[in-house]
């Protein structure tokens, strides 16, 4: 049994990766119906709580049937992160996470998300008065380093886990990498490996299917996995996975009438979310992925990514749920 703290998490968890501008409240249940067992909120800007930001202070709820759940944070200034802190504890998460990972170039420059594996003191120093200030578990996610020159972190793991946190997820690339190339997880394996770590090692980067997490579990050891892209418009990735490791065989995938029908529930708990123009809006990122495949869909693809009118949407969707077609 894997454990954050005292959360329970199963033999070997699945973790939902923080998606900006995906993995919001909607899609984060339509993944735990799937059999995601440990979920993340978008990463939330510390600065934007502390300025009681509308959009920051969103980001905050969820459904209580999502849990357990982390709210993850990101900031680079100590005494505004510290600050968050009671914030966060009144939204009643059951962990916070730091992200020290997002290698994008507005919030490196910042010297916040990955921006701050350029100055390890002060990511320690950081974390640890966020450890001290809380009374929730609190867990990072970081890359391997900086860049090829500067992966340490076997050394980060040791220093974070000597301040407190409760367990740490490892993306395989560095920050210079972003998301290209191959994820490495040797690394990731040296920091599970190492005997003085005793907290839960999560790998991340480039699963996508039961073969591969199988693969990382049984050649690194890892505690679990946090699935991120793989998961976007394909929310079975995770009961697939949990087949593949219970019966060494592989899930036929979904059917297009159950596309259709996940689709329509996203569709729905964005709306109900969201309110109608903007659950409208914000699905259309999502089409694409589930319909990824399926022959003749362009035309009603098009109707989705442009059509306001909900009950229009649904319609479309009942017709391609009506497509007869085979799916490889």
């Amino acid at each position: 049994m894997v454990k954050i703290a005292d959360i329970e998490l199963g033999a070997f968890p699945l973790l939902l990766a923080p998606m900006e501008d995906v993995s919001d409240p909607p899609f984060r249940v339509l993944c735990k119906e799937q059999g995601a067992d440990m979920m993340y909120t978008e990463f939330i800007s510390t600065e934007g709580l502390i300025r009681n930001a509308e959009k920051s202070l969103k980001k905050l709820e969820f459904f209580e049937e999502e849990r357990p759940l982390g709210i993850q944070i990101f900031g680079a200034d100590i005494e505004v992160m510290t600050g968050c802190v009671e914030i966060i504890q009144e939204a009643n998460p059951n962990l916070i996470d730091i992200n020290f990972g997002c290698p994008v170039k507005k919030v490196v420059c910042k010297d916040a998300g990955a921006g701050i594996l350029r100055d390890i003191p002060r990511m320690v120093k950081l974390t640890s008065e966020i450890v001290k200030s809380s009374r929730l578990p609190v867990t990072v996610k970081t890359r391997l380093g900086w860049d090829d020159n500067s992966k340490n972190i076997v050394e980060v793991a040791e220093r974070l886990q000597d301040v407190g946190i409760a367990a740490l997820t490892i993306h395989g690339r560095t920050r210079a990498q972003m998301y290209k190339g191959e994820a490495d997880w040797s690394l990731i394996g040296e920091v599970k490996n190492n005997s003085r770590i005793q907290i839960p090692i999560f790998g991340n980067g480039d699963i996508d299917s039961g073969h591969k997490a199988k693969a990382m579990r049984d050649r690194y050891g890892v505690d679990g996995v946090m699935i991120g892209r793989a998961s976007i418009g394909h929310p079975w990735i995770f009961r697939e996975i949990k087949h593949f490791l219970a019966t060494g065989e592989g899930l036929a995938p979904p059917t297009i009438e159950e596309r259709v029908t996940v689709c329509k529930a996203h569709l729905l708990k964005s709306i109900e979310w969201k309110g109608e123009v903007l659950g409208v809006l914000e699905m259309r990122r999502h089409y694409a992925n589930y319909f990824k495949g399926i022959p003749n869909v362009k035309h009603f693809r098009q109707i989705l990514v442009t059509e306001s009118n909900p009950q229009t949407l649904f319609a479309t969707l009942e017709e391609i749920a009506g497509l007869e077609v085979v799916i490889f």
